[in-house]
C-alpha cells in the first residue's frame, strides 16, 4: 500500500499526543517512515524535522496564548540549539545510518525512564543558573538534534522538569523550543541530504497540524501534570525498545 494512504491518519493520531507533551513527534514519524520503505538518513530524517516544526509551531501558539510557556528559560535553549543543530546535521551525513539509529534510540530511553523514575527538583535553580544550563544544554541538545533527526522535545522536557519548571509548563515551554532547532536542522538536512517526496509531504503536513490543533487544545484545557508524565514516559521507553530491534533485525551499513 501507497505511504500517501497510511501515514496521515497514523501521524494526526500521534502529532494529536505528542503536542500534549511538548514533543514534535520525530521520535515516531521517524522510524515509522523508516519501516515504511524511506531511506533514513535522506527521507525519514528531513520530513520527520519539518513536521516537528509544523506540531510544535502551532503547539507553541496555542500554550502561548494560554501563557503556559516560560520565555526565560526557553529562549537561552531555543538560541542555542539553532546554532549548534547544522554541525549535528554535518555529522550526520559522514556517519552510517546504524550508529545514527543507536543513538536515537538510546537517548529516548534515557529520557523516558527519567520521567518515570518520580524524581521531583527539591529546588528551583537561581536565574544565573537556569542560565548556563540553557546554554549549555541547549547546545548540546542542539548538536544531538541534528545528528539523530530530532527536535529534541524528549530531551528538553525532562531537562526543564530538572529546572523545577511544572510538567505542564515544561511542556508548554518546550513546545517553543523544539521549534527554534527542528527548523534549523531540517534547514540543514535540506540542504545537505533530503530528497523530499511532495505529494507524501503535503499530506502528512496537513495531518500533523490538525492533530497539533486538538492536542495543544486539550494539554491547555484538560490533561492533569501527573499524565503528561506517564504518557511521557512510557511512549518514548516503547519507541526506544521497538528502535533497536528493528535496527538489529535489519541489515543497516
Amino acid at each position: 500500500m501507497n505511504l500517501l494512504y497510511i501515514v496521515p491518519p497514523v501521524f494526526f493520531v500521534i502529532s494529536t499526543i505528542f503536542s500534549m507533551l511538548g514533543m514534535g513527534g520525530g521520535q515516531l514519524y521517524i522510524p515509522i517512515l523508516f519501516w515504511l520503505g524511506m531511506d533514513f538518513k535522506t527521507e525519514a530524517i528531513p520530513l520527520g524535522l519539518f513536521l516537528n516544526m509544523v506540531n510544535s509551531g502551532s503547539a507553541a501558539f496555542t500554550y502561548a496564548r494560554e501563557k503556559l510557556i516560560n520565555w526565560r528559560v526557553g529562549i537561552p535553549f531555543g538560541i542555542t540549539m539553532l546554532l549548534f543543530a547544522p554541525l549535528g546535521t554535518w555529522m550526520n551525513v559522514k556517519l552510517p545510518t546504524k550508529p545514527v539509529i543507536i543513538m536515537f534510540a538510546l537517548f529516548t530511553a534515557a529520557a523516558g525512564t527519567l520521567m518515570l523514575s518520580g524524581w521531583k527538583p527539591k529546588h528551583r535553580p537561581s536565574k544565573k543558573t537556569a542560565l548556563v544550563i540553557g546554554l549549555s544544554g541547549g547546545s548540546f541538545l542542539g548538536f544531538l538534534t541534528g545528528l539523530i533527526g530530532r527536535g529534541g522535545g524528549s530531551f528538553v522536557v525532562p531537562l526543564l522538569y530538572m529546572l523545577g519548571l511544572e510538567p505542564k509548563i515544561a511542556a508548554a515551554t518546550s513546545s517553543m523550543v523544539v521549534n527554534f532547532s527542528a527548523t534549523s536542522a531540517f534547514i540543514s538536512h535540506l540542504a545537505t541530504a533530503a530528497h523530499p517526496e511532495w505529494t507524501t509531504w503535503f499530506a502528512c503536513i496537513i495531518a500533523v497540524f490538525l492533530g497539533s490543533r486538538v492536542g495543544s487544545h486539550l494539554m491547555a484545557r484538560k490533561l492533569k501534570p501527573k499524565a503528561i508524565k506517564y504518557i511521557f514516559g512510557w511512549v518514548l521507553i516503547g519507541v526506544a525498545i521497538i528502535l533497536i530491534l528493528q535496527t538489529f533485525v535489519m541489515k543497516l551499513k
